[in-house]
């Protein structure tokens, strides 16, 4: 998994997210309801890469869907955008879809982007060298670094101390991008770092990695998903299901052909190649399933505060 490296702050992020929720609950449902063009948001990086893939495949207009792809750098910024009608599907973190519903934001899920499989190794909790910590308890009280407070990063880092013998609620997490995290641990700054693909090889190298992966909160589960307003799905139902059929096939190939699809990676994310060649990369679902969501509903609402609530309530079900 290829996280987004975008520094923003908590503050900046929460004033997207909930303004985001707002302008949902209030968008106007006179939308238009047919549209030549399909406009989808994605975020620069890997794990979202799945529309580049499906434009340059083919496999977009195999589905009869003329798309036209942006680029934002949030989830909240895509759900602002999908609720002023800016957009018409984008992608999110499941996490970040849980805590948007629980605001009573009618968002739902169409199609299923990233998952997770045990075991992989393309994100982990990194320390310095000369780090004394050996297990979880030994990060008790100590200060770890995050790409994004509240999100997969944090609440990772949490499960892992927490199923382990460690008290998560004694660390202090810090927000911090990804390429600024090895100098924040070799300075000292920090005494950990949840890294991801392209940064954790590094990690690895400069210092050790004390856990790969996400086992403390499930051996898989979907990370990431592609969605829709809840109006917009009813009014556009032919839509919604020739972009999941493009998709899936996207998803498919992708994790059958890493070659190819690097260079298409390479191409629109400008992660160096010789990078990705090296990289534990990133797969797609290929199935959407509430079984597949619920980890990533139920660890967020654990660590972010509000009541969990069964995957089902997110899924979109009305494309014939």
């Amino acid at each position: 998994m290829t996280m987004d490296v975008t520094v923003i702050s908590r503050a900046r992020a929460s004033a997207l997210l909930f303004g985001a929720a707002s302008l949902l609950l209030n968008a106007s449902r006179g939308r238009a309801q047919t549209s030549a063009t399909l406009r989808i948001a994605t975020l620069p990086i890997e794990s979202a890469a799945e529309p580049f893939y499906a434009k340059d495949m083919g496999f977009f207009a195999k589905a009869g869907l003329d798309v036209d792809i942006q680029t934002m750098q949030t989830s909240a910024a895509m759900a602002a955008a999908a609720a002023s009608n800016a957009i018409d599907i984008g992608y999110s973190p499941v996490d970040s879809m849980a805590t948007i519903h629980s605001r009573k934001v009618p968002v739902v899920v169409i199609a299923p982007a990233n998952e997770y499989i045990s075991p992989s190794r393309n994100a982990g909790l990194a320390l310095p060298a000369n780090s004394q910590v050996h297990q979880a308890k030994d990060l008790n009280g100590k200060i770890i670094a995050v790409s994004n407070l509240r999100s997969l990063s944090e609440n990772a880092a949490r499960a892992w101390m927490d199923r382990n013998g460690g008290d998560s609620s004694t660390a202090k997490f810090v927000e911090i991008p990804f390429p600024a995290m090895q100098p924040a641990l070799d300075t000292g700054h920090v005494d950990a770092a949840w890294v991801a693909e392209p940064f954790i090889s590094a990690a690895a190298k400069n210092g050790r990695v004390i856990e790969y992966g996400f086992d403390a909160i499930a051996t898989r589960f979907l990370i990431g998903a592609w969605f829709t307003t809840a109006q917009w799905a009813s009014d556009h139902r032919d839509l919604v299901t020739r972009f999941a059929s493009a998709i899936h096939e996207t998803a498919v190939w992708a994790n059958k052909n890493p070659g190819p699809s690097g260079q298409v990676v390479a191409k629109y994310t400008k992660i160096d190649p010789t990078v990705l060649a090296t990289m534990t990369r990133s797969r797609y679902g290929e199935v959407l399933t509430a079984a597949s969501m619920q980890p990533l509903i139920d660890i967020s609402a654990k660590y972010n505060g509000f009541a969990t609530f069964p995957a089902q309530e997110l899924l979109y079900t009305g494309a014939k």
